[in-house]
């Protein structure tokens, strides 16, 4: 059974100049231990999905339709101090910035033990206890002396190791990160990935890893969802959408990265931009950038479909389309 279920979804901003969709139809879902990497270039509708599912929509935004359902339980329409509840206990939080997520004010530890305290039945005995165990656990050095400064005496790295323990505390199913590693260096970049990974593991929590970074989603997920204005072009198990790409943004975007293994002299681009929310194409919204575009995808908008190991929202992989090309993948020719 899957732990959370996205069905449908829509989010929508209401305006002077009417309603504008934000999150078009997203259906997606995520199985317990898993780790599922939600890529796509800026403005794809990556954390506004991650923002709907922790109830964390910034008004005017507002879910439109669809449903939110974690653990068979729908959450998208709870009254809020229901949804606070959830939030922390059954889901965790990673934002990009940590000092975001972190009162400057208040000691790591009070931090700590005050959500652990709010979440679980526990003396402040314990809760101090389990916070340092959390921070030992989290690769924070002299976790017993360390529970009492302040965020400003941590580094990036550390803060945001505090933040993943914040996110751990109440033992939450799944834990929504976003963007969790690139305020930070390479090197620190791939401690964090593996921290991530390894207490998700021990933990046995799921993971809604959103980013832009295709190496940071090949290192860490199980599977990929590549959104595109505010959609799902393609989903699937993330060796396959790397190596062999359904949808033609997939492959811009993978033939896009740097391949040592390969000698040019220009990165391949996709051209244009992603368009605005109130300027979204008729048919597939990736269509005028599109390579491989033909009629039916100006007047017609995919829905997910079979495409080999993957789903993919393309025209190219309908057999009644009279254009049907295959494979989609001649087009990242010699990338990994």
């Amino acid at each position: 059974m899957s732990l959370l279920q996205v069905k449908n979804l829509v989010v929508e901003f209401p305006g002077r100049r009417g309603t504008l969709r934000a999150l078009d139809d997203i259906s997606f879902d995520i199985a317990p231990g898993e780790i599922l990497g939600v890529v796509g270039e800026s403005g794809a509708g990556k954390s506004l999905t991650g923002a709907s599912i922790i109830g964390l929509l910034e008004p005017p935004g507002r879910v439109g339709s669809g449903q939110i359902l974690l653990e068979g339980e729908r959450i998208d329409n709870l009254p809020y101090e229901k949804m606070r509840r959830i939030r922390g206990r059954k889901i965790g939080a990673i934002f990009q910035d940590p000092l975001t997520s972190l009162n400057p004010l208040y000691t790591i530890g009070r931090q700590l033990t005050e959500t652990i305290q709010t979440h679980l039945p526990v003396t402040a005995a314990e809760a101090r206890e389990r916070a340092i165990n959390l921070l030992k656990e989290t690769g924070i050095p002299a976790a017993a002396e360390r529970i009492d400064h302040y965020p400003h005496q941590f580094s990036g790295g550390m803060r945001q190791r505090v933040v993943i323990a914040l996110a751990l505390a109440a033992e939450p199913k799944l834990i929504v990160a976003d963007e969790p590693t690139t305020a930070l260096d390479v090197s620190i970049q791939a401690q964090i990935i593996q921290l991530l990974k390894r207490v998700c593991r021990e933990h046995g929590a799921a993971v809604m890893l959103i980013t832009h970074d295709m190496g940071v989603i090949a290192e860490t997920c199980d599977r990929v969802a590549v959104m595109y204005a505010g959609r799902i072009a393609e989903i699937g198990p993330v060796h396959d959408v790397i190596n062999r790409p359904a949808h033609p943004y997939t492959a811009g975007l993978m033939a896009s990265i740097p391949d040592m293994a390969v000698d040019r002299d220009r990165l391949q681009q996709i051209d244009g931009a992603m368009p605005r929310l109130n300027a979204i194409p008729t048919g597939c919204a990736y269509n005028p950038r599109c390579p491989k575009v033909f009629d039916r995808c100006k007047v017609e908008r995919p829905e997910l479909m079979n495409a080999g190991t993957t789903m993919a929202s393309c025209w190219l992989h309908d057999a009644a389309s009279p254009s049907r090309v295959s494979p989609v993948t001649a087009s990242v020719e010699g990338v990994a």
